[in-house]
């Protein structure tokens, strides 16, 4: 019993460690969960992030993203915005995994 509810824990904080890092670009705004806008200057991002070429790669909720080349595969839909303004969250491109961070916490909750 205990090890079935040791197993059943794990598999919770597996799928919930992973959540949100799978990302895919729409083409349409209307179809996105977060409208995302590149900032050119790391000081204006609210997270920072590291893009990844394996799917196993990205974990966590911490700027580590994998995109998928299929809809259905991602945990979340973006888009990516012309203007600062339109954006929900603003992101900047880092060259280092350990460089990715959420600056701006309030805002972790769009890529839950």
């Amino acid at each position: 019993m205990k090890i079935r509810a040791l197993f059943t824990l794990g598999l919770f904080f597996l799928a919930t460690s992973t959540q949100a890092q799978k990302v895919y670009s729409v083409d349409s705004e209307w179809k996105a969960d977060v409208k995302i806008f590149v900032v050119n200057s790391e000081w204006k991002a609210d997270l920072n992030v590291f893009k990844v070429d394996s799917e196993w790669k990205a974990d966590g909720n911490e700027g580590v993203w994998f995109f998928t080349d299929s809809e259905w595969k991602a945990d979340k839909k973006v888009y990516f915005v012309d203007s600062e303004w339109k954006a929900d969250l603003k992101i900047f491109f880092v060259d280092s995994e350990w460089k990715a961070k959420w600056k701006e916490r309030e805002k972790i909750h769009l890529m839950y």
